[in-house]
């Protein structure tokens, strides 16, 4: 366990913000664009992944330096400075909506999105492990889901305000877009990151993590491979990372063309599919706190409809209709007794997570009207802590190679971008349909759940305890 000073974890997990705030604006930068642009639906997810894939171009750049230099990047350069660096780098990628909105030039958008993506896998590779050392190990999957809930503050909030942006000073004429609205938003979490990079260079975090050595560490970067629970992991990440992103980003043509939602009224829905993660990730958390059992059982409650009631403040302050959603809470209630039953077991989750997602899934493919629309938000409910589930068990076991292993996993972001386009594609009505394209989604989640089983046959070989890893709540 590394011993973090006070409030280094609170520094941390701030960059996570700043994540969840981009991911989910993508999700109303691509009805805009398709519109603006008259883009089919797959070439509209195209801006899905672009973001996506940039995660693995910086994962697949880390990796091969440091092949070629023999050593960790990080631990070189340092976690500070690493961080700092990744957040210049999407700083860079922001000034590119500049020209891309006063152009309407689609190329320099993705292109945008891209360079912002690749600071961020470096962020990534840097805050995950980190999150994760800068306590007790055994929590490190409920420090995660901590982290989550800060990045699904910026998902809640993200649709919401460059929604506002696009649409906001606009009538009701449909053919009005404003697409150089969108600059100001994202020039102003440009300054955010240069800022934040500051912040992170002088900051408390620690700029190494203190690892055991093993026996193979100084063997091949690719031997790594040979742990189970990482290379299975590795496609377990692409496949959640893809499930997740694709279910958001293909719900406005759903709506549109099942509900008649136009553009300018899909801000609430797709806000409330990211605040499901927020929500999913704080009822989590409960667990990484140092308070009594009876607490965390209280808080376990509390914070979930906490998170929901942010959504609602949210979009009620945006003056988006709010009323509709009170039914949700009672998806909500199912995530609660789920996350009790599951005790903060990472593998448990994983597994009855991954069974709930299907059952949203399947209930969202053959129902209709708003029931179709609630099932299909509420994957991101059974996504909420999927990812601090999958990181912890696919590192587990890595030693001082776990920043190889962080970057291997980092890299399968791109999972966002590929699923996305293949659901995109599988949307046109030559093949399976809007509706019936999220089989695709069902088909990842059987996945997670086979992973679940799997790996915990894998780690009780290798000795590792993951039974206690989570603590539970």
């Amino acid at each position: 366990m590394q011993k973090a000073p006070k409030g280094a974890l609170a520094t941390l997990i701030s960059i996570f913000f700043f994540w969840g705030f981009v991911a989910a604006s993508n999700d109303i930068l691509i009805p805009v664009f398709k519109k603006a642009l008259d883009l089919t639906q797959m070439q509209s997810q195209l801006i899905s992944f672009a973001f996506y894939v940039a995660y693995t171009v910086g994962s697949l750049m880390y990796f091969a330096i440091s092949a070629i230099m023999k050593r960790d990047i990080l631990n070189s350069l340092g976690y500070r400075n690493g961080l700092a660096l990744g957040l210049l780098i999407s700083a860079c990628g922001t000034l590119l909506f500049i020209p891309a909105s006063n152009t309407a030039s689609f190329e320099l958008l993705i292109s945008g999105l891209f360079i912002v993506g690749l600071g961020f896998s470096l962020q990534q590779i840097a805050a995950n492990p980190l999150a994760i050392q800068m306590g007790d190990p055994a929590t490190g999957n409920q420090r995660l889901s901590l982290a989550g809930g800060i990045n699904n503050v910026g998902t809640t909030i993200g649709p919401v305000i460059v929604s506002f942006a696009i649409f906001g000073g606009i009538g009701s004429g449909p053919t009005t877009l404003d697409l150089k609205a969108v600059q100001i938003p994202y020039l102003i979490l440009g300054a955010a990151f240069v800022l934040a990079a500051v912040m992170f260079k002088f900051s408390s975090v620690p700029d190494k993590i203190e690892t055991v050595k093993s026996e193979d560490d100084n063997a091949s970067l690719l031997s790594i491979l040979k742990y189970p629970q990482l290379s299975l992991g590795m496609l377990a990440i692409f496949l959640y990372v893809g499930v997740e992103v694709s279910t958001a980003s293909n719900l406005p043509e759903f709506m549109k063309q099942k509900l008649g939602t136009n553009e300018d009224a899909i801000a609430p829905f797709v806000s409330l599919f990211w605040a499901s993660l927020m929500i999913g990730r704080w009822t989590s958390a409960a667990g990484s706190f140092n308070i009594s059992q009876s607490l965390k059982s209280k808080l376990n409650i509390i914070l979930p409809f906490a998170a929901f009631g942010i959504f609602m403040t949210v979009n009620a302050i945006a003056g988006h209709p709010v009323e509709n959603f009170y039914p949700y809470l009672g998806l909500v209630l199912v995530l609660i007794v789920a996350d009790k039953i599951s005790e903060g077991n990472p593998i448990k989750q994983l597994l009855m997570y991954s069974l709930l997602g299907i059952a949203a899934l399947l209930v969202g493919i053959f129902t209709s009207g708003m029931i179709s629309v609630f099932a299909f938000m509420s994957v991101g409910l059974f996504c909420s802590t999927l990812w601090p589930c999958i990181f912890t068990l696919g590192i587990s076991g890595l030693g001082s190679r776990t920043n190889t292993g962080s970057s291997l996993l980092i890299m399968m972001i791109m999972g966002g971008g590929f699923i996305s386009v293949t659901q995109g594609a599988l949307a046109d009505d030559k093949y399976l349909g809007i509706q019936y394209s999220y089989f695709v989604g069902v088909a990842c989640f059987a996945y997670l759940a086979f992973y679940a089983y799997r790996v915990k046959g894998i780690l009780k070989k290798q000795n590792i305890q993951i039974g206690e890893m989570a603590g539970g709540h």
